[in-house]
């Protein structure tokens, strides 16, 4: 009470001065500690975590433990079979019949392998059928039932080089320098169209071929192309090198291909040389062999020599089952003696397509085919006689192919020499 009566004592302008400084000495001591509140709140918000849910753990499905079946394919075997006989349910078979990326399991031949990968259970969880050395079929079981897809096995390429000389036949001179069923068979194409392996082959004639091997993990499991080859037949030198389409060429850039086979059948099978005055076999008289016969097992394919339309086809008694191409105005071929006919008169055929099967029909002594080659309506030698080519390289493709060529050739040259394998350009 004094303090007040001492404050109303003051004059009115000390007392109006007195309250002024009281309120802003009131305000200074409260304006620190709101800032200081709002600047602890923001830092508390901008410090404090996000609150997240819980993330669930990340169940992984524990792989199957397996079992591997694997089982040969029998003569005679089914797929459905396969599986009667490794205890599988043939309801997952009827799923995978439906599956258009396993067709190949419709064409299974006697001694291929599949393998089946069982679960504990006993029912099929993968199945693998190999379509080649170098694509295998993989069947899956998912969740949404069976997949299929190709899966692409990855080989090693490697060149190698074989060489021989024919002291009896070109098979057996081949098949000693190492050379498979397959590989012996695409050389002989290759010079097909200037050689007649059957007849034209002398002891001494001798070869070279430079081509490829495939192998997994050190293992050769297939031949692949012959990228190039020689053969000197009496003395004279024939080259062929695979150009960047597929084709072979000679060392300048001409086409191996030529419009006609020198022989329609197979090479390692003949009896009969071109003879226009031969000893007939039946009738005992001389008469005209305006052909070559060529002997081998009845029912061998016998191919077009060239391409052209059946002008004449059926049957007599003296030439059998025979069929007749015209090529163009100045070419025909005539193949006699026939078991069976697989084209009619008025058919278009190509080249090295199968037009029937050798046989004994006719006028013979045995079976075989008769081959004519008729130029303008005059019987010629098949083996001799000269054949129209095919179109050549030219301008980029054969200087390209010039150039690649060139180490194939010093191969041929020198093939004993160790040679790193070439990357080829590919078409």
């Amino acid at each position: 009470m004094q303090i007040w009566n001492a404050f109303n004592a003051l004059p009115l302008w000390h007392r109006k001065m007195m309250l002024v400084l009281g309120i802003m000495t009131m305000m200074l001591a409260i304006w620190p500690g709101e800032q200081t509140e709002t600047a602890r709140a923001i830092e508390s918000d901008e410090e404090a975590p996000e609150r997240q849910e819980p993330v669930p753990p990340v169940v992984v499905p524990p792989k199957p433990v397996l079992t591997t079946r694997v089982a040969k394919v029998r003569s005679g075997d089914t797929l459905g079979q396969i599986f009667t006989r490794l205890g599988l349910d043939t309801a997952d078979l009827q799923i995978i019949d439906t599956l258009p990326e396993a067709a190949a399991l419709h064409t299974i031949h006697p001694g291929d392998e599949l393998t089946f990968k069982l679960q504990p259970d006993g029912s099929l969880y993968h199945l693998y059928y190999p379509v080649s050395v170098e694509q295998t079929l993989k069947v899956s079981r998912t969740d949404e039932g069976f997949k299929a897809r190709n899966i692409q096995i990855e080989l090693a390429t490697r060149e190698s080089t074989a060489q021989g000389t024919i002291t009896s036949s070109f098979w057996s001179a081949a098949s000693s320098a190492g050379m498979d069923e397959q590989q012996i068979l695409d050389f002989a194409a290759i010079f097909g169209w200037d050689i007649d392996f059957a007849q034209d082959l002398q002891p001494g004639d001798h070869f070279t071929v430079v081509y490829e091997e495939k192998f997994r993990d050190d293992d050769k499991v297939a031949s692949g192309d012959i990228l190039a080859a020689e053969f000197v037949n009496q003395g004279e030198r024939y080259r062929a090198v695979l150009g960047p389409d597929g084709n072979y060429y000679t060392p300048q850039g001409k086409a191996m291909r030529k419009s006609f086979l020198r022989a329609p059948v197979n090479f390692r099978y003949i009896s009969s040389n071109f003879n226009p005055r031969r000893l007939h076999p039946v009738t005992g008289k001389i008469r005209p062999h305006n052909g070559i016969d060529y002997v081998a097992p009845v029912g061998t394919p016998i191919m077009a020599a060239g391409s052209g339309t059946v002008v004449a086809a059926g049957r007599n008694p003296f030439n059998g089952n025979f069929v007749f191409i015209r090529h163009n105005a100045t070419y025909v071929t005539k193949y006699l003696h026939l078991s069976k006919r697989m084209v009619d008169k008025g058919e278009r055929v190509r080249q090295g397509e199968t037009i029937g099967l050798l046989g004994g029909t006719g006028r013979v002594t045995g079976p075989h085919l008769h081959y004519e080659f008729l130029v303008n309506g005059v019987h010629k030698n098949p083996r001799t006689v000269p054949l129209p080519q095919a179109d050549s390289l030219q301008g980029h493709e054969l200087a390209a192919f010039l150039k690649e060529s060139e180490p194939l050739l010093a191969r041929l040259d020198h093939p004993g020499e160790q040679h790193l394998a070439m990357q080829r350009s590919e078409p």
